[in-house]
């Protein structure tokens, strides 16, 4: 075979290859076709069918959102009526209460005009009564109006009297229920005993030969213990004891108990007395200190100066009226400490108050001056506070009070001193307090008489009827009652009465 037939028959097997490569080709590419044609068909049915359902989904939800709208619009134009016709009734009522008001308006002018009218008519009447009355009386009516006044006036003040009498009452009535509430309960919380007061001071013996020891060989020891002591020894025919008298308690306390310890010892003879008394007084100045420290520790007073603690603990000798003046100290610092926490004042100051307002007894034998005005100038100048200085120099009115303190300090002290069974009182100084009393009522224009009662705690004025009068009886007592207040020192209060009475007297013959 030739080359050119094997090169033709391998091109006629090329082409018929090649020519079923592409028919075979084609064939794949239609059958590829047709598939996604009827792939993309049935994509499209799929899709026609869910755009139907949606818009029948669509269709009736418009539907029934065309529904609801209808039956809301309808439900609001309900609503919009049956507001329509209350604002109609609503009108068609205020118009009717227009109406009614404007028929009362004219009514009521009608009225005020009839009223002015017969205000007219009264006035012109009362013009004319006034007239008459002015003829008939004889009277202008300033002259009527100056009589009225007096009249009124007249029974004003009696009214006045009166009510001032009955005010006065329930104050006074007031004022006493709740003092002596204040006073008791102030008493009942610092109720102390009753110490009496001597000047003398008996020393036991154990036998009266005793006396003769006493008085030693031509009297050398009882000379020498008196000029030691500074006491006076009295040796008489009282059995088993002797007496010692002394002004000075101290001194006195000193002697009594140097006597003691002498007639307990055995020895006695001028070395062993200057050696006794001088170790006594020892003792008996601690003692003092104690005693002092003791008064401001139980009164609730700190921070004294040492002096003044040891002029306090010199109280516990001094006795006034028969009370023991440093309890009286301790008792006027408790009872100064309870009033005035009831009244809400300075409770601390008022009880220094209280416990140094007679500092000054512990020495007014020794200087001059009243004892307020020693305890005063001695308190100063050891650093105590000045308002409680003014308390101890005021509390007998001596100076002027600064602070209400000083005169809770001052009622403390009248408490203290004026309680049952606190002082003993000579019957002349009380005939005297009576007298005065009495004489001080006295000394007044229009008193008859006056009686001073209850031991001079209350004093009966009777006065001459026809020279005073119900309002200057009122003012009388408050007059004496001041006075009394300004003259007189007294514990406690003095109640005043004036009596005034008139008398009718006939004689049947």
């Amino acid at each position: 075979m030739s080359t050119e037939l094997m090169f033709l028959l391998v091109g006629v097997a090329l082409l018929l290859g090649a020519g079923g490569g592409f028919l075979f080709h084609r064939y794949q590419t239609n059958r590829v076709i047709q598939g996604k044609q009827s792939e993309a068909q049935r994509i499209t049915e799929h899709a026609q069918a869910e755009a139907r359902e949606i818009e029948l989904k669509a269709r009736d939800e418009s539907l029934r959102i065309r529904d609801s709208s209808e039956a809301e619009a309808s439900r609001r134009r309900e609503e919009l009526s049956r507001e329509d016709d209350r604002l109609q009734r609503r009108r068609q009522e205020l118009d009717d209460r227009l109406e009614r008001l404007e028929t009362r308006e004219q009514a009521v002018n009608k009225r005020q005009s009839t009223l002015d009218k017969q205000a007219n008519e009264i006035e012109q009447k009362q013009a004319e009564v006034v007239q008459e009355l002015e003829r008939v009386s004889q009277m202008t009516r300033d002259e009527a109006k100056a009589q009225l006044l007096g009249e009124v006036e007249k029974e004003a003040r009696a009214d006045m009297v009166r009510i001032i009498r009955q005010i006065e009452e329930e104050a006074e009535a007031e004022g006493e229920r709740r003092a002596r509430e204040l006073v008791a309960d102030a008493i009942q919380r610092v109720a102390s005993d009753h110490v009496s007061a001597v000047t003398v001071s008996v020393v036991p013996l154990p036998s009266d030969d005793m006396k003769g020891r006493i008085i030693g060989r031509n009297g050398r020891n009882i000379r020498a213990f008196e000029q030691e002591a500074g006491v006076d020894v009295i040796v008489d025919d009282t059995p088993e004891a002797v007496t010692i008298s002394c002004f000075d308690s101290v001194r006195r306390e000193i002697a009594r108990r140097s006597m003691e310890k002498l007639v307990l010892d055995g020895r006695i003879h001028p070395a062993q007395i200057e050696k006794t008394v001088q170790q006594v007084r020892e003792e008996v100045d601690q003692l003092i200190v104690e005693e002092g420290e003791n008064a401001a520790y139980e009164a609730g007073v700190h921070g004294l100066h040492p002096e003044i603690v040891k002029k306090l603990g010199r109280l516990k000798f001094r006795t006034s009226y028969g009370q023991n003046q440093l309890a009286h100290a301790i008792e006027s610092a408790q009872l100064a400490g309870v009033i005035a926490a009831e009244l809400g004042a300075n409770v601390e100051s008022s009880k220094a108050g209280g416990l140094l307002h007679d500092l000054g007894k512990a020495m007014d034998h020794e200087v001059e001056g009243t004892h307020a005005a020693l305890g005063a100038e001695f308190a100063r100048r050891h650093g105590v506070a000045a308002n409680i200085v003014n308390m101890i120099a005021s509390h007998h009115h001596e100076v002027e009070q600064e602070s209400v303190e000083a005169v809770i300090v001052e009622s403390a002290d009248a408490i203290s001193g004026a309680r049952p069974g606190a002082r003993r009182e000579s019957l002349e100084d009380y005939l005297k307090r009576v007298r005065a009393l009495e004489d001080t009522a006295n000394d007044f224009q229009g008193v008859v008489e006056s009686y001073a009662l209850q031991a001079g705690r209350e004093i009966r004025v009777i006065v001459k009827p026809e020279d005073i009068d119900d309002l200057e009886a009122t003012r009388l007592a408050r007059n004496i009652a001041k006075k009394i207040e300004e003259g007189m020192q007294y514990p406690g209060q003095i109640k005043v009465t004036v009596i005034r009475e008139t008398r009718a007297v006939d004689y049947a013959k």
